[in-house]
């Protein structure tokens, strides 16, 4: 039923965002019965999981175990990450690859027909199940769409914006959009991340936390937002249009290797990514104006079609000779704060995938936990979702909740410049006077965290805290910011 919506209507879920996360959440309530409103800002085709490179990250293999999944995510999320996110996560991953299997979703597989394992950074198993290699994203949300589509029970509305969540005070009614008012049981943000406010970056231009900013303005909390991933290895061209696109951890899992300007390999090129990018930002600093290159000499080119086929659109010879990279933002750990079921603290909204912080990867994401995330909490939301009883028809929204507004290129350049790989205090306390609610959060909840850990690093705090272990910083609608240890 795509396109096919009244401009205002009634439905036991309304999903906003039309990505893997709200794919799978519109799948799975469609399932039990429920009439779902997927809005989705642009075609399907083009959400911000189109792009991903990466898979789904599932103990499959028989010497692997949820238990080394889970230490693997532990470890690289520098003592932050709620261990019960991890759990569910790695317990649930498996299962969540077999859900897709059972609809139709065809992943890469052996000579055998065994699903082929690939290694990824901070992985201590081969792990990642891919979908046409480093077409993953394209492959598994065309498969997900055509589901979409085909199911009578969704109703989809493409190029359709949301501008505001609407309350009665107390709970989520549903969602102003610019094509009417969308009321629902519950509504699910499964936005994508806020990576794009950074303005180097490897995610599409609309990645700007619009799904935080619009759950803040309604009241619901926000939680880790001055975490960030800075991926180690985006393509360093600036002033064309591919500087900063992604270059897949799957090639350095193959053997794909980092050198500085002499040819010499200075890293461990499978470490957690933050400590990858560490490694690199030390060398640039040693070699100005000299960029770090990723050398892909030794890899087949069949094996990562999409990212030799960029490379070469870009002019460049990855099979002859090293591509130059650098840091870019990659994706947001923080956004609004939810339990393990997806709940918001405003009651009536879930948010589901990157918009949302579990606590899942604590300071910094295992590589390829995200798309898994996205199935295993987007299962949990669409159940917990449509047990919420129905509001009461004579509820009325209140007025009052502003419109959202994207940010400025002003405020893109800020952001990098001021909360990029290497922070401090004069930069955040700048940043906090920034014209967009998301970049003003992001100040002040990276100056409150007097430390570096993981995606957040302080140049006038280069050390860790251990007091500040399992320690989430928690952003209130109304700018405060509290201390939650989180089981």
């Amino acid at each position: 039923m795509a396109g096919s919506a009244p401009a205002e209507g009634f439905y036991d879920l309304v999903v906003i965002g039309g990505g893997a996360a709200g794919f799978w959440v519109s799948i799975r309530a469609a399932e039990q019965g429920a009439s779902v409103c997927l809005v989705s800002r642009k075609p399907l085709s083009e959400s911000s999981s189109y792009w991903a490179q990466g898979g789904l990250a599932a103990a499959l293999d028989p010497a692997d175990s949820p238990a080394s999944h889970a230490e693997d995510t532990l470890i690289a999320g520098r003592g932050l990450c709620r261990d019960s996110a991890v759990q569910l996560l790695v317990e649930g991953a498996p299962g969540a690859v077999e859900d897709l299997v059972a609809r139709g979703i065809d992943f890469d597989r052996d000579g055998n027909g065994q699903l082929q394992l690939a290694l990824e950074g901070g992985h201590s198993h081969r792990r990642i199940v891919h979908s046409g290699g480093s077409a993953t994203g394209h492959r598994l949300t065309e498969s997900l769409s055509r589901l979409v589509a085909g199911n009578e029970a969704i109703t989809v509305l493409e190029e359709t914006s949301a501008t505001a969540l609407v309350t009665d005070g107390e709970r989520c009614l549903g969602v102003q959009t610019d094509r009417g008012l969308i009321r629902g049981r519950a509504v699910v943000l499964a936005t994508g991340g806020a990576a794009a406010l950074w303005s180097r970056t490897s995610n599409p231009w609309g990645a700007i936390g619009a799904g935080p900013v619009m759950a803040s303005a309604a009241g619901a909390n926000l939680a880790d937002l001055e975490f960030c991933q800075f991926h180690p290895t985006c393509l360093f061209l600036p002033g064309s249009a591919q500087d900063g696109a992604l270059i897949s951890e799957a090639l350095r899992g193959e053997g794909a290797t980092l050198v500085d300007a002499s040819g010499k390999r200075f890293t461990d090129e499978l470490a957690p990514r933050d400590q990858v990018t560490e490694a690199i930002l030390s060398v640039e600093a040693s070699q100005p104006g000299v960029p770090v290159r990723l050398d892909l000499t030794g890899l087949d080119p069949a094996h990562f079609p999409s990212v030799f086929e960029m490379l070469a659109g870009a002019g460049l010879e990855p099979t002859e000779e090293p591509v130059p990279v650098s840091p870019g933002a990659h994706y947001t750990m923080g956004g609004i704060e939810v339990d393990l079921d997806g709940q918001s603290t405003l009651p009536g909204l879930f948010a589901v995938g990157e918009c949302a912080c579990t606590g899942l990867h604590g300071a910094n994401r295992l590589a390829s936990n995200s798309l898994s995330e996205c199935f295993v909490f987007g299962g949990r939301a669409a159940v917990a979702a449509l047990e919420l009883p129905a509001p009461d028809p004579e509820d009325q929204a209140v007025d009052g909740i502003p419109a959202f507004e994207p940010p400025s290129t002003e405020t893109r350049e800020a952001v990098w410049r001021l909360a990029g790989p290497i922070r401090d205090r004069e930069g955040l306390e700048a940043l906090e006077g920034d014209d967009y609610p998301l970049a003003r959060a992001i100040g002040a909840t990276a100056l409150a965290r007097e430390e570096s850990r993981g995606g957040h690093r302080r140049s006038d705090f280069p050390d860790t805290d251990p007091d500040l272990e399992r320690t989430h910083l928690v952003y209130a609608p109304d700018g405060t910011i509290t201390r939650e240890v989180w089981d």
